[in-house]
């Protein structure tokens, strides 16, 4: 057994990754059973409790990431959390986006969204484990990723936010798909994902129905999918420690669905805050060219989670600042 616990798995000894994945479990237990066993519609307050849980073991994890990898791991974790806790806000508004458009009320999304995170820690384990390989294979891929960034965050400068989001999420291909493949109900049937419901034919055969909240579930994990061609090249830029960029990710993605339905109700007052990410993605980017056109080796993992909060409180703040006037006049 203890032989097993020192395997060396993605660089870093097994026991390691039992201890974050039984933290990761601990915690979605306790989530699900014992925080939000109910279907019910979730309070902002209790939103923001849960959220700062969240955010607290997450900051405890770092520490223990510190005492066992040194300090230059612990300062890139945390770079690495805030950037995907900060791109997941986008993620926010498309989810509330999603649920509107296919008509999920309050009290059934947690369930979406806790079923969700689960395949979310698949899925991106998967994403960073073909990431890490193209970067140990091919050391040149990460100049890719970088001018990638930088263009995806000079496009998000740009960027309108005008569209019809129920006429897009409607044409969104995967959704289509089901609904012309597979038997889906129009209403939903409490929070059940799948139902059998009796069709009037000779054989009287029940037949298996999926539900809309299981497409609203597939929706989000489509979504989450092409978030993270933002975020998984983003958090490389900054790190190639593919524990670190693992367990980054998951631990803010881990908060998010307890923060959306705090930030889903007044997402509106952060209209400014795209911009502090575009200059967030195009200074990671750029961080990975420093090292070739200046003497500089390498930018401090300090100065880049320094950079980086710095950019996110000024949008904030800016964006709290000028949309002051919609709450006084909600």
């Amino acid at each position: 057994m203890n032989s097993f616990l020192f395997l060396t798995f993605l660089d870093k000894p097994a026991w390691m990754w039992i201890v974050f994945f039984m933290l990761v479990a601990i915690m979605l237990i306790a989530d699900l059973g014992f925080i939000n066993g109910k279907n019910e519609d979730i309070s902002v307050r209790k939103s923001l409790l849960l959220s700062v849980g969240y955010i607290f073991i997450s900051l405890l994890f770092g520490l223990w990431v510190w005492a066992e990898l040194g300090q230059q791991s612990a300062l890139e974790y945390y770079t690495g959390y805030v950037i995907e806790k900060s791109l997941s806000m986008d993620n926010i508004f498309v989810m509330a986006i999603i649920f509107s458009a296919l008509h999920i009320p309050r009290k059934y999304q947690h369930r979406v969204l806790f079923w969700g995170i689960l395949g979310v820690i698949v899925l991106r384990g998967i994403m960073i484990g073909l990431g890490a390989a193209l970067v140990h294979e091919f050391e040149w891929i990460l100049y890719v990723f970088a001018a990638f960034l930088i263009f995806t965050g000079i496009k998000l400068l740009f960027m309108n936010g005008d569209s019809n989001h129920n006429a897009t999420v409607e044409n969104n291909p995967i959704l289509k798909y089901l609904r012309n493949h597979f038997k889906i109900t129009e209403n939903l049937h409490d929070h059940k994902f799948f139902v059998w419901i009796s069709e009037n034919k000779p054989s009287g055969k029940s037949v298996l129905y999926m539900t809309p909240l299981f497409l609203t579930l597939i929706t989000i994990e489509f979504v989450d999918l092409i978030f993270a061609v933002d975020s998984v090249p983003a958090i490389f830029a900054i790190t190639t420690d593919t524990y670190v960029v693992y367990t980054s990710n998951i631990f803010a993605i881990l908060g998010l669905r307890a923060l959306y339905f705090a930030l889903s109700a007044m997402i509106a007052r952060f209209t400014y805050l795209k911009y502090s990410l575009a200059f967030v993605l195009i200074f990671i980017g750029a961080k990975v060219f420093i090292p070739l056109l200046t003497p500089i080796e390498k930018v401090p993992a300090e100065i880049s989670l320094g950079v980086t909060l710095g950019l996110l409180s000024v949008g904030i703040f800016y964006s709290l600042h000028k949309t002051k006037n919609i709450t006084k006049n909600s």
